[in-house]
């Protein structure tokens, strides 16, 4: 059974509704790291059902590093201008701006990236991969694994996020999407260097 004051804490830390927390805490018996584990799988659920529905408002975030050589501006999407102008929605927009200039992805989303892109890479691969006299039988293999690891180093939404490495920024979104109760979306972004 779930104390008031477990209750509190989770919801505090997760931003998830009293009766949603209250039966993460029952689940996972009273285990406040499992419970945050069963909201955010809720929370995923959730976020796939929001993710449908059309995202036309939103906010434009220009950040800029404090070297002054490096920045980005960033389109982030939501449903309503409500949330647009929500301090949470704008801060996750300056987070995500940041994670651009910081880890330079070059596309959105993994399945983004063109497959002319992955076969020019591919070509390297292969050649990688007889220099170190790996067997031939095994290249696919290998070669689909190079591919899946190039397309997430270079997306937005599969890179570690650099302000919490334990979760991707899609995850993040993930996680907002739940809390603020509305489809989130990075819609682009440009990154500049000096």
């Amino acid at each position: 059974m779930s104390t008031m004051e477990q209750i509190k804490n989770l919801r505090e830390k997760t931003g998830a509704g009293i009766v949603d927390v209250k039966k993460a805490l029952d689940e996972a018996k009273g285990d406040e790291v499992k419970a945050i584990e069963i909201l955010r799988k809720r929370g995923q659920d959730k976020a796939l059902k929001k993710s449908d529905r059309e995202a036309l408002e939103g906010i434009v975030v220009a950040y800029v590093h404090s070297n002054n050589r490096m920045g980005a501006l960033l389109k982030l999407s939501c449903e309503t201008d409500f949330v647009a102008r929500n301090e949470e929605f704008r801060e996750l927009g300056h987070d995500i701006a940041m994670h651009v200039v910081a880890a330079a992805p070059q596309f959105v989303k993994a399945e983004d990236v063109p497959d002319a892109l992955v076969e020019k890479e591919k070509i390297i691969w292969r050649e990688q991969l007889v220099r170190e006299g790996k067997p031939e039988e095994m290249f696919e293999k290998i070669m689909m694994g190079k591919e899946e690891k190039f397309r997430k180093d270079i997306s937005l939404l599969t890179q570690s996020f650099i302000k919490d490495p334990t979760k991707t920024v899609g995850e993040l979104l993930t996680e907002k999407i739940h809390k603020i109760g509305e489809n989130i979306q990075v819609s682009s972004f440009i990154r500049y260097e000096m």
